[in-house]
């Protein structure tokens, strides 16, 4: 990850893409809000379709009430700002990430990329187990627009959108099978969602894992720069 990037502070009130400083509550407030669960404060997506969580700045016991409710007992929490949960929780991820917003990308619907629907979800959750590119439910695909290469019927690449805060569209799920890697499928993919995604007049972003060095210089090299570095933090509900 280049230094040379300085991103605009998350309170500057003149930045364009402040609604990316939650975007999992701009979503579900906004354009997925068809997808949201809400107690109190609190906002997450249906439990099938995404394990995002959106919680007040500073959150105090009624709010992690609220989460528990929501989440039920053994449940998993995931969250884009860390955050101390209650004596009793279990903290499964603080992984530090990245957040790259569009500075120019390309688009170009590639015509072998195929639309992936609720029928490939199959497929899709198979090719997530070998590559992990992150967490996908039975429902992530009713998200936004899944595509996919296929090389003799069989799935080997997949990209598609995920959160969609209002002007914006997450980049998400990029992933080749092991075996087709260096051959610039994800590039294609990439490319074509971001075809969609300018077509609504929106914009490209994305979130990676700040050690995966070698897909952002991919990112930075489309076209997306370095905005902010969110930390990615799971917890899990005591069980009952």
């Amino acid at each position: 990850m280049s230094e040379a990037f300085a991103p605009t502070a998350p309170d500057d009130p003149a930045d364009p893409a402040r609604v990316l400083d939650d975007p999992v509550r701009a979503a579900l407030t906004g354009p997925h809000a068809r997808f949201a669960e809400r107690r109190g404060a609190v906002v997450r997506y249906q439990a099938d379709v995404c394990p995002f969580y959106s919680l007040p700045a500073d959150p105090g016991p009624a709010d992690w009430a609220d989460v528990a409710a929501l989440a039920g007992p053994g449940g998993f929490v995931l969250l884009t700002a860390p955050a101390a949960p209650p004596d009793g929780w279990t903290t499964e991820l603080d992984l530090p990430g990245v957040q790259l917003t569009d500075d120019g990308i390309e688009g170009a619907a590639d015509p072998e990329a195929v639309r992936l629907t609720a029928a490939d979800v199959p497929e899709i959750l198979d090719l997530v187990e070998r590559t992990r590119p992150g967490p996908f439910l039975q429902r992530t695909v009713e998200l936004g627009n899944y595509f996919g290469l296929r090389e003799d019927g069989r799935l080997v690449a997949m990209a598609g959108e995920r959160l969609r805060p209002p002007g914006w569209t997450e980049i998400s799920a990029v992933c080749t099978d092991p075996g087709h890697r260096g051959r610039g499928l994800a590039t294609r993919l990439i490319r074509t969602v971001v075809a969609g995604v300018r077509e609504r007049g929106e914009r490209p972003f994305l979130h990676a894992a700040a050690d995966n060095t070698g897909a952002i210089a991919l990112y930075e090299a489309l076209g997306l720069t370095l905005r902010r570095r969110p930390t990615f933090y799971a917890v899990r509900v005591p069980p009952a």
